[in-house]
């Protein structure tokens, strides 16, 4: 038997809050169906006058938030780690809360979203500039651009590539949004995206794996569910089956696995399997989808310094530690030159760090199932920190053929605490961009994120920096993140978040549509984000960042109330980090 494709669907379990019954859930659609149609009619003002609602309501439950966060995932209070919590949860939801409300006052204003730092990037295709989207970003993200590219066909100078629900007419829709999870930020970020870019209603199921988070997001969404424009509902694989089948649910958006994806379009077992070979769906209805990658890592060659391999191995193993491993950009591949001298340097260093790094909670279903897959392929894996009761090892499959381009780590997402690497044979650094880029096209499953990472001389050489630019065009990925975690695409708020566009139901992959998105892009294609090769005070996700907690509360509110005078908090925070 073969090695299957993409992320395991995740298994049933038992959930924190009750099921809701069959009765409970029609009752929420049928709200839902008679607040359509009014909803559908808000004004852009009315919807940023909402959305200043939310962030009001939301701040009084940020504590409970992190609270329950943290006891689900056995993080301790206090410690580095609850950063992850902050910044992947209310910061996260915040900006974008913010950010979508200025393109609503844009188009309040002037008629339609602004769009800014327009280039052409080939004959076809013209990109904005998605990043800095304000001015604070120029504090706290320096050095860092994100250039959203549009599908080959749209121009700017038509003013039809923006906010197409408020440039026509829509009629009222419901939207059934399953949660994911893993990010406690991605249940509410795809609701303010259906919701206030698309102008449909929710009914947002909860993902029994978070669903205590469910109740915190009621009172924060309270102006919505008061006028019955959204309703939050409970249970598992049953209720989740029965809200997709409902005849008056329009369209659904699912956060999770492909095979899950399959199941609601094709149905289950063999009887699903010939649905989808033969492309006769049982569910006609329109899905749009994040469904994770096997995020790549591609190291250019170039002349790092001790210093430099030291900041790009924590770097590495930052990507993957991040939330346990538990994340859809998480590094699963690093694709390494044969021939580059300092690789066998990098490596141990990034081992070196993970034999040091405490190992974490595997809180999410499903990890040591996918885990132990991947270690009984790979018995030459090595295992790195004590596994504390409920953990997982860090793992490492180094020097993985590249030639076996059905190894189960370029199919299959792992989803937990194993990273891979594997190395290609080129003559020069150009050469080998070129077979990377090809490689991770052509073999490398999904299409939602990768990453390069290039030291600014390397880059200089003209031969590179053509190979480069020829990699940025020709990656079909719908994050490119250039000496950045492509993280940030999910994080920025103004950037889409999602596969690249063209997948069919029948080979979805990473999924359909995008989130996020505040500039509110009819057609984006893909984003580029481009920073600096080291960074400069410490990100703080990095997981040698001294004190990183508070810079993470600290960023977390003032998305609350972004104001001058409050950004020397924020810098205090950065720069004094190791003594606060």
């Amino acid at each position: 038997m073969g090695v299957v494709h993409g992320t395991a669907a995740l298994p049933e379990v038992s959930s924190h809050h009750p099921h809701d019954d069959l009765a409970t859930l029609d009752r929420a659609i049928a709200d839902l169906v008679a607040a359509k149609a009014g909803w559908a009619e808000k004004s852009p003002l009315e919807l940023a006058q909402l959305i200043d609602r939310i962030l009001v309501d939301f701040e009084p439950v940020v504590q409970e938030w992190i609270e329950k966060s943290l006891k689900a995932k056995r993080i301790e209070p206090g410690s580095a780690r609850e950063s992850e919590e902050w910044l992947g949860g209310p910061f996260i939801f915040f900006r974008a809360l913010r950010f979508t409300r200025q393109t609503l006052v844009q188009i309040h204003k002037k008629g339609r979203p602004e769009l800014k730092g327009v280039r052409r990037e080939n004959e076809q295709q013209e990109s904005v500039r998605a990043m800095p989207h304000e001015l604070f970003d120029l504090f706290f993200f320096p050095g860092i651009e994100a250039r959203t590219w549009l599908e080959p066909g749209q121009s700017v100078s038509s003013h039809q590539v923006a906010g197409a629900a408020f440039r026509e007419q829509v009629e009222g829709r419901v939207c059934l949004v399953l949660g994911a999870g893993n990010v406690s930020s991605i249940a509410p970020l795809d609701v303010l995206y259906k919701m206030f870019v698309e102008k449909q209603v929710v009914v947002l199921k909860m993902n029994p794996v978070n669903d205590y988070l469910g109740p915190i997001f009621a009172k924060g969404f309270k102006q919505l569910i008061d006028m019955g424009a959204l309703r939050l509902v409970y249970g598992g694989v049953a209720e989740g089956q029965h809200l997709c089948y409902h005849p008056d649910i329009h369209e659904i958006h699912v956060t999770g696995s492909n095979h899950t994806h399959d199941a609601i379009v094709y149905g289950v077992g063999e009887e699903g399997a010939t649905r989808k070979l033969e492309r006769r769906p049982r569910l006609e209805k329109k899905i749009t989808s994040e469904l994770g990658n096997v995020s790549p890592l591609v190291i250019v060659p170039g002349p790092w310094s001790e210093a430099d391999i030291d900041y790009q191995a924590h770097k590495i193993v930052s990507m993957l530690a991040n939330n346990a491993g538990f994340n859809c950009n998480a590094t699963r591949v690093i694709v390494n030159q044969s021939s580059w001298p300092l690789r066998r340097k990098l490596l141990d260093r990034v081992r070196s760090i993970f034999a040091k790094l405490p190992t974490r909670h595997a809180y999410y279903p499903g990890a040591e199932d996918r885990y132990r897959r991947f270690v009984t392929d790979h018995p030459e894996a090595t295992q790195l920190g004590s596994a504390d009761e409920g953990a997982l090892p860090w793992t490492f499959i180094e020097g993985v053929d590249s030639g076996a381009t059905e190894d189960i780590v370029f199919k299959a997402e792992a989803f937990c605490s194993v990273l891979a690497e594997t190395t290609i044979e080129a003559s020069d650094t150009a050469e080998y961009l070129n077979k990377a880029t090809d490689f991770l096209n052509q073999h490398v499953w999904g299409s939602l994120n990768a990453c390069m990472i290039i030291h600014p001389k390397t880059a200089r050489n003209p031969a590179v920096k053509e190979a480069l630019d020829h990699a940025i065009q020709s990656l079909r990925y719908g994050t490119i993140s250039i000496n950045l975690w492509p993280a940030l695409g999910y994080a920025l708020g103004s950037t889409p978040w999602g596969a690249f566009p063209g997948h069919e139901s029948h080979d979805v992959q990473s999924g359909q549509g995008v989130v996020h998105n505040a500039l509110m892009l009819d057609r984006p294609q893909k984003t580029v984000i481009r920073g600096p090769f080291k960074i400069w005070p410490l990100a703080p996700w990095f997981v040698n960042h001294p004190n990183p907690l508070p810079l993470a509360r600290s960023l977390t509110y003032f998305q609350l109330r972004p104001k001058w005078w409050g950004i020397p908090k924020v810098l205090a925070s950065a720069l004094f980090a190791r003594w606060l």
